[in-house]
């Protein structure tokens, strides 16, 4: 990291510099806060915006929402963070017994106080949240029933015709029934954070609908690609999905779709433009069915990768026709599940019509 280009941590709004001393020991279990003080970058006597702050009979108070499952990164190795923090703010933070959802509470005698720890903990919060893995994924499933059978004999002709080559083998295909588009990831910590993307999914439905006119979009899956620049050491094999009518319409609605998450906080955008792709052969599958086509390694380190010899398939199959659908919904879906259909279980979904 360039110490003169410290990252940089958006908290509501508000920019503020991360300086860190040292990150490549935190563990989960074993975390103490090493930085300067961050609290460093408000003007003494700024107000919490984003928060708040009531006076009370011995001072203020201020209650935020956290997943439990950071309080470990506020409370530190043997309480260390909670009692730097608190030293330097002056302020007394007190936090629920682990595994127990509820609100940090800060308070003190003086308000500047409290909005000094406040954005003290939201700065530890933001940023421990990036490492979390993430837990749901906005997706738009591909697995009607006709594109279903035309991946089962694409997978049937590549395992005819293309098994001698190098890595080629069926572990690596996807489960049919989970045939799907990735639009972006979340990592959504507990039930509050999931009804929070739920609501802000429904909120999406109105532009949705003014750009497919309310009407369910005809897809054509036609076509395959890789993810790397060498076809002879591939990890992601996906087929290409477009709209029948020759419009950009998926492609606006996916990057319409991460815009609103990412604005809300919910989303870190990756790429300029959603890369629309169905994965249908993915390394990380020999060893972990349940992973998902992420570039992320899942349950299964990346190091174990090992790619396959996409060549003859590309040459064989690289105008294969899956089959058309009917897209008509976006879903809020679950890792690591699966529903009654065989598909990812779904915490909320919108329809185009």
């Amino acid at each position: 990291m360039d110490v003169l280009r410290p990252p940089l941590i958006n908290i509501n709004g508000k920019i503020y510099r991360r300086n860190i001393v040292k990150e490549e020991n935190y563990e989960e279990e074993d975390f103490s806060y090493m930085g300067p003080s961050e609290s460093e970058d408000l003007a003494e006597g700024e107000t919490c915006d984003s928060h708040f702050i009531e006076q009370t009979d011995k001072g203020y108070r201020c209650a935020i929402d956290v997943p439990s499952v950071l309080y470990k990164y506020i409370i530190g190795k043997k309480g260390e963070t909670r009692r730097r923090l608190e030293s330097d703010t002056k302020a007394s933070i007190s936090i629920p017994k682990q595994g127990i959802e509820g609100q940090i509470v800060i308070t003190a005698a003086q308000r500047a106080a409290v909005s000094s720890a406040v954005t003290r903990v939201e700065v530890l919060v933001e940023s421990f949240r990036k490492k979390q893995p993430f837990t749901h994924f906005l997706s738009l499933p591909l697995n009607d029933s006709k594109v279903q059978e035309g991946f089962q004999r694409f997978k049937d002709e590549v395992l005819q015709q293309c098994s001698q080559d190098h890595g080629v083998e069926e572990s690596i295909f996807q489960n049919p029934a989970k045939l799907h588009l990735t639009i972006g990831t979340l990592a959504l910590l507990n039930d509050t954070e999931v009804r929070k993307a739920c609501e802000h999914l429904q909120e999406c439905q109105t532009f949705i609908r003014d750009i497919t006119e309310g009407k369910s979009l005809q897809l054509e899956v036609t076509g395959i690609e890789y993810m790397n620049d060498d076809p002879s050491m591939v990890d992601v094999l996906y087929a290409k999905v477009n709209v029948k009518d020759g419009s950009d319409k998926l492609q606006m609605i996916a990057d319409r779709l991460v815009e609103h998450f990412v604005s809300v906080g919910l989303m870190v955008r990756e790429w300029d433009r959603v890369k629309l792709h169905g994965t249908v052969m993915n390394t990380l599958f020999r060893k972990d069915s349940s992973v998902e086509d992420r570039g992320g390694a899942g349950k299964q380190a990346t190091g174990e990768r090992e790619a396959f010899d996409a060549r003859n398939i590309l040459k064989k199959f690289g105008n294969y026709s899956f089959g058309e659908l009917e897209l008509n919904t976006v879903q809020l879906s679950q890792r690591y599940s699966t529903d009654c259909t065989g598909y990812y279980s779904s915490a909320g979904s919108i329809s185009f019509s």
